[in-house]
């Protein structure tokens, strides 16, 4: 069977793309595979851009060794002034770092978050070292939420009605945004609801479970971690997606704006 979904920049069309069209007909016509395509569907997504710096000589230097003065770039060691240029992250501009080094100081979940937050999958987007930790925090509110001090898990039985249509709405959402591939968006409902479980002094296991079941995918090692804490099975990646009720996701009031005499209200 041919790969689901194939995930690559446009600019690879000629390299990865080619080659493996290639080589998968070329055993088609030999009859070694069943299909002529390799691939379901192809997804271009877009680039991650980060500023770049320059030396007088147009020489880039590495953004480790960038400081800045009133906003200004400068070269640590030489205090010489560098130009600066905006463009994709490449070891050519010596613009990134390298994800080991940022998972080992931030967290491996917290990095694949943060790339699939950036915005909508197909969009170029500039790198944040503030979006970064923006996910940090939002991976040690869910663990502070479910995780005592002593490591104990904080689950309760009971959920009140509002709480539960919030989750089944979650469910809904995460569910359709993730297999259209707008993953920022899944990510959002999770913040959503991870924030109305900050003022409880324990998760109602209702809610608990399908809310790491919908964070799995994105945050594995987080989730996993909680999960065996709380001791709801032998490992997550077997358990079955969380299914929505179609009558506790709908709102039983909708606020509508008028406007009276060109006024709002």
């Amino acid at each position: 069977m041919p790969v689901d979904l194939y995930i690559g920049g446009a600019e690879h069309a000629v390299l990865h793309l080619l080659y493996a069209r290639f080589w998968h007909k070329a055993l088609y016509d030999l009859g070694h595979v069943s299909t002529p395509e390799p691939f379901k569907k192809l997804f271009n997504q877009g680039m991650i851009t980060a500023d770049a710096f320059q030396d007088e000589r147009g020489i880039y230097i590495d953004i480790r060794n960038v400081e800045f003065r009133d906003g200004e770039p400068f070269e640590v060691g030489t205090d010489k002034p560098l130009r600066r240029s905006g463009g994709k992250m490449g070891k050519r501009y010596k613009n990134g770092l390298p994800p080991e080094e940022v998972g080992r100081e931030y967290g491996v979940d917290t990095l694949r978050l943060y790339e699939m937050y950036m915005g909508p999958l197909e969009a170029s987007a500039p790198w944040s070292m503030e979006g970064i930790r923006g996910m940090q925090r939002f991976l040690q509110r869910v663990w502070r939420n479910f995780v005592d001090q002593d490591r104990e898990v904080k689950i309760g039985q009971g959920v009140e009605p509002e709480l539960e249509k919030k989750m089944h709405q979650t469910i809904q959402k995460v569910t359709d945004h993730i297999e259209g591939l707008r993953f920022n968006t899944a990510i959002a409902s999770l913040i959503e609801l991870n924030n109305e479980l900050v003022q409880l002094d324990q998760v109602p296991e209702q809610v608990a479970k399908p809310f790491l079941l919908l964070l799995a995918p994105l945050a594995p090692h987080i989730v996993e971690e909680i999960w065996d804490l709380g001791g709801f099975g032998e490992g997550i990646r077997g358990e079955s997606w969380p299914v929505w009720d179609e009558h506790k996701v709908v709102e039983d009031t909708v606020i509508l704006p008028i406007q009276v005499n060109g006024k709002m209200r």
